[in-house]
């Protein structure tokens, strides 16, 4: 395990309910490979918190890497949704971009 592993998970003990430290820790789950630790991870902000925008492009991402792209694909129009609603234009930039590649068009729906 690493250190930076260990070192968040310490953090989150002190700071349970921090989205930012949350992300951190799905975010080097899956830089080690473990894919289902991320995804428990990144579902939990979804769910607990819905405006940290970062979560959907990425949680998308790893949905379509597990060939799950229904998945991703309701992740990235959640996360348009939620982009669209608080005005964050780069992060709903991405996601757009990343639904037109899954669908396989350079049409913007959104």
């Amino acid at each position: 395990m690493s250190d930076r592993l260990e070192q968040l998970k310490e953090f989150l003990k002190d700071a349970p309910q921090d989205p930012f430290l949350k992300y951190a820790l799905a975010t080097e789950y899956l830089k080690l490979g473990n894919q289902e630790e991320a995804l428990k991870g990144y579902i939990d902000l979804v769910t607990h918190h819905t405006d940290y925008v970062g979560t959907y492009y990425h949680l998308g991402k790893l949905y379509e890497k597990m060939n799950r792209p229904e998945d991703a694909r309701t992740i990235y129009k959640n996360g348009i949704l939620i982009t669209q609603q608080k005005r964050n234009m780069h992060a709903l930039n991405e996601l757009r971009g990343a639904l037109s590649l899954l669908d396989g068009d350079d049409e913007d729906e959104y």
